[in-house]
């Protein structure tokens, strides 16, 4: 199943500079994991912002939460999911 996430982060201001790099270290090291898995397809930056679109394949909606809430970020973040349909003009 395909979905599109965006996901906004907002750390605290007075969050000490080492504990925000401690964070963002596993978040990307969690982040590349799950794409060298194929589960994480893709991974797009939103200019200006502390935000992304992502695309998973997972095997259920239930899937897609754990690997969500499993985030190092997770906890700062705004998340919305848009499940995906294959459209009939599509050539892939």
């Amino acid at each position: 199943m395909l979905y599109l996430v965006r996901m906004d982060v907002n750390l605290p201001n007075d969050m000490p500079a080492a504990q925000a790099d401690d964070i963002k270290a596993r978040e990307k090291a969690y982040a590349q994991q799950l794409q060298h898995e194929g589960k994480w397809q893709q991974l797009y930056r939103v200019v200006g912002e502390y935000a992304n679109y992502s695309i998973f394949d997972v095997a259920s909606h239930d899937e897609l939460h754990t690997l969500l809430s499993g985030l190092p970020l997770f906890p700062y973040m705004k998340i919305h999911v848009t499940p995906l349909a294959k459209h009939p003009s599509s050539i892939r």
